[in-house]
């Protein structure tokens, strides 16, 4: 197996520049993921790595060696793609075994790695079928084990997921984590799937306009976003972002959005080290859906707001309660007991102790 590293690597579509001076080290056996919307520059970077973009600047190591010039047939990386790319005219086996007969394998050696590989996923009953006799979840798994056969140093995953079902792409997530964890082998992770990066990965590298945002553990990212738009990217219902003012009062920091105020918890306050040089100045107040909670069902008191509940979710283990005050709208992720009702005012209560604070012009989170 082998680390990848990224150097200062950038890629320019003619004025367009997809990734920029990205900075980026996979360790070996590392499951990372690349994770932001559409035409953020994470497929881009991943074809980067493959070879099957050229780089604009940077270098790109896989291992020790510097692979800007070699091609990707001598990376030693596999590739599973979105759509799969498997040849119809040849059954699951000759799909899977086709890549080693290229490369002049013996025939015990291919046949060895296909059945074992057939087995490790469960496919070892299709393998005289085509294509066009398996499902979505069948085909994606013969892309893999294509990838597997190879017995490459880094597997690269280009969204594999994205043509399946929902509850389909929840089961196989959470067999390609087993996977990996079986072959211990370096993974790079394309999806635009917040869940996906979240559940699967052992470190997310989040991207914007090809730009890297922000690399750590997924709880890492969740718990301590850089900025803005990690915050609102990395989590589901997204969190909140309501503008105001911070003001003092005595020892206490008050976040003021003009139709109601809250008291930012002591210990919360003595942790955000920049916090007194925004006193009343305008700033982004952030916080969690799930750290919303309903004033009926904890004892609020007097911490309670009243808003007015503006549509309810039920999504069976939870309400997702979208609510209005003043200029803020925000959501919360209530008790599924909850007497919260549409067009009605409802009390309830920020765990001030989750909350996050951003600068208002650069959006960057306050340290």
């Amino acid at each position: 197996m082998a680390q990848v590293i990224l150097q200062h690597v950038t890629k320019r579509f003619g004025n367009v520049v997809a990734v920029n001076d990205a900075n980026l080290e996979i360790r070996d056996r590392e499951f990372m993921v690349l994770v932001g919307p559409s035409g953020c520059g994470k497929s881009t970077t991943l074809r980067m790595v493959a070879g099957l973009e050229d780089i604009t600047e940077g270098n790109i190591y896989i291992g020790e060696t510097l692979v800007n010039d070699i091609p990707p047939k001598d990376r030693d990386i596999a590739m599973v793609f979105q759509n799969y790319a498997l040849y119809p005219h040849m059954d699951v086996y000759n799909n899977m075994a086709f890549g080693l007969k290229l490369r002049k394998f013996p025939k015990g050696e291919i046949d060895r790695r296909v059945k074992e590989a057939a087995r490790m996923l469960g496919i070892e009953n299709l393998l005289d079928r085509k294509p066009k006799a398996l499902s979505g979840g069948q085909r994606q798994r013969v892309a893999v084990g294509r990838a597997i056969v190879r017995e490459p140093k880094v597997f690269l995953f280009d969204e594999p997921l994205s043509n399946l079902d929902a509850k389909l792409r929840v089961q196989m997530r959470a067999e390609l984590s087993k996977l990996h964890s079986r072959l211990q082998t370096t993974a790079i992770y394309v999806t635009h799937d917040q869940t996906e990066a979240m559940t699967m990965g052992d470190r997310i590298c989040v991207l914007r306009d090809g730009v890297i945002q922000q690399v750590g553990a997924p709880l890492e990212i969740y718990d301590h976003p850089c900025n803005v738009f990690v915050a609102g990217f990395i989590g589901s219902p997204p969190m909140n972002f309501i503008n105001g003012v911070l003001k003092k009062s005595g020892d206490d920091y008050i976040f003021d959005a003009g139709a109601f105020k809250v008291t930012v918890d002591a210990d919360k306050a003595r942790t955000i080290q920049n916090l007194p040089s925004y006193v009343d100045k305008e700033v982004i107040f952030g916080i969690r859906p799930e750290d919303i909670d309903d004033a009926t069902m904890v004892g609020a008191g007097d911490k309670a707001i009243m808003a007015m509940v503006d549509v309810t979710e039920p999504m069976g283990a939870e309400v997702n309660a979208w609510f209005s005050k003043g200029e803020a709208q925000f959501v919360a992720r209530l008790d599924p007991h909850t007497q919260a009702t549409d067009g009605e005012e409802f009390p309830v209560v920020f765990n001030m102790k989750k909350c996050h604070f951003f600068d208002k012009d650069t959006e960057q989170v306050i340290n």
